[in-house]
């Protein structure tokens, strides 16, 4: 069974590394185009919209997964029961965007306030923004349906198309110089809907002509199941876009510089979140599916320790050698690299707390999810309005890193008291402290070492060497490995 997750792993992750690196040519583009202060705004938008996706889809993603494996285990008219999942989770969320977005548009000049004052003199950057997340949510259900039939090569397709038109875009109105007249950063949000129109006209062909149509009694059923995820994804979701707003309103002076700085920064952390977003849509599917309780629990135990075995791989990989994926950004941004080997931390824990929720999506507790992010809401709060009026972004980072901490004890505590998991907590232990020791040992000897390429060497031995113990403790083959991983089933 974990081959199969492996694979469905590869495939999604050999592919969203493709996409997502020709989304991340955005990244060394626009920190070269625009100032800290610009791109403080691109950084600011792009943490918003997760929030408002997450409250527009309503938990109907997981939702969607879990009814559809109800339905198959119910029998009978499998295709219908499905088709009228479909239409009614897409329905409502389709209502939600487009109510959404009239008020956005009505209130266009009281949201650009409450945002701040970088949004006074262009009211009109909400609609635009209003209008990509109008899209997007439209497209979110037709996408998980795509998961959900395990088409991955279709969804990552599409995807692809959506990101190589806004790249595309982005490149071309910046040759026409469009990003230095008035409307400046505002371009940004074009390309983005542009691409985003067209992702939705394409995925329309995906869906049988089925339409978005709402069965009231069903919904209700779903939204049982949903609604504590909503909550809980909310405060999740806050929990990630919450750093930078507590530096636009807690630094005292250059707020949106910083904020500039620290999207850039946390945006260098591409291959760990890259990893995370490919396990993610291929385990989240794959775990809530419908196995006997004792091969679920066997198989999220051992996925759990891969994990984390594959995350610090990644995580020495780009702190050892962050000097280098500092040129990612332009120069003005680079003084913040210190803070990465922070992030990348926490974006690993991320992971972590992704696998310790599993079951509680499964067994349909999902109010238990309220309780992890909520703990994580608070935590996040309480750090940065300690952290960040002092130490800036450097404390927003910290703060992350404390939040998403809390959220993993809370999800281990949660997990022993309802539904132990015989997790290998002694080997995940040992394979983080090498890792962080091994960091230690490279930080040191850099400071000792006055040669460059001496130093790089060095943390080019100890990167091998913590990867030839892993597989040695493990008792890896890796040959066989690869190969299950790249059969065709």
């Amino acid at each position: 069974m974990l081959e199969k997750l492996a694979k469905q792993t590869a495939v999604y992750g050999i592919s969203t590394i493709v996409v997502r690196f020709l989304s991340y040519l955005l990244t060394p583009y626009y920190t070269r185009v625009f100032g800290q202060e610009t791109y403080g705004i691109v950084t600011d938008v792009y943490a918003l919209i997760p929030l408002a996706l997450t409250l527009l889809t309503m938990g109907m993603e997981s939702s969607y997964f879990r009814f559809s494996a109800k339905a198959e285990e119910a029998g009978g008219d499998v295709a219908g029961a499905k088709r009228r999942l479909f239409a009614t989770t897409w329905g409502i969320t389709s209502l939600a965007a487009t109510i959404f977005f009239l008020l956005m548009t009505l209130f266009r000049h009281g949201v650009a306030s409450l945002m701040g004052e970088a949004y006074v003199a262009h009211p009109e950057y909400v609609v635009w923004v209003a209008l990509i997340i109008l899209f997007d949510v439209w497209g979110c259900i037709p996408f998980s349906r795509l998961r959900e039939q395990g088409r991955a090569m279709t969804f990552v397709g599409l995807k692809a198309l959506n990101v190589v038109l806004n790249v595309a875009l982005a490149f071309g109105f910046g040759a026409a110089g469009l990003f230095r007249t008035d409307f400046g950063v505002g371009w940004v949000f074009v390309a983005n809907l542009a691409a985003s129109v067209v992702t939705w006209l394409a995925i329309l062909t995906t869906t049988n002509r089925t339409v978005p149509h709402i069965n009231w009694t069903l919904l209700a059923a779903i939204f049982a199941y949903s609604l504590p995820l909503l909550v809980g994804g909310l405060a999740g979701t806050a929990n990630e876009f919450i750093d930078r707003q507590l530096i636009k309103y807690l630094v005292p002076e250059g707020s949106m510089a910083q904020l500039g700085v620290y999207g850039a920064i946390t945006k260098i952390a591409v291959v760990m979140m890259l990893f995370y977003q490919m396990y993610r849509l291929a385990a989240e599917p794959f775990f809530l599916s419908n196995f006997k309780k004792s091969d679920f629990v066997a198989m999220n135990a051992a996925a759990l320790k891969y994990y984390v075995m594959a995350s610090m791989v990644i995580f020495l990989g780009i702190a050892l050698f962050r000097d280098l994926f500092a040129l990612i950004v332009g120069r003005d941004f680079r003084e913040g690299i210190f803070i990465l080997p922070v992030v990348l931390g926490a974006n690993v824990l991320t992971g972590v707390w992704l696998n310790l929720s599993f079951w509680y999506k499964r067994e349909e507790r999902t109010s238990l999810a309220i309780v992890v992010t909520g703990s994580g809401l608070v935590a996040m709060t309480l750090f940065g309005f300690g952290l960040i009026p002092k130490w800036g972004y450097y404390g927003a980072a910290w703060a992350r890193l404390a939040s998403e901490s809390v959220m993993v004890a809370v999800s281990w505590w949660l997990n022993r008291r309802y539904f132990p998991t015989p997790y290998a907590w002694g080997r995940i232990w040992e394979y983080v402290v090498v890792a962080l020791a091994a960091f230690a040992l490279c930080e040191t000897v850099s400071r000792l070492v006055d040669n460059m390429f001496a130093g790089y060497a060095f943390n080019i031995v100890i990167f091998v060497a913590y990867g030839c113990y892993l597989v040695r403790r493990e008792r890896i083959d890796v040959g066989a490995m690869l190969r299950a991983v790249m059969k065709r089933g």
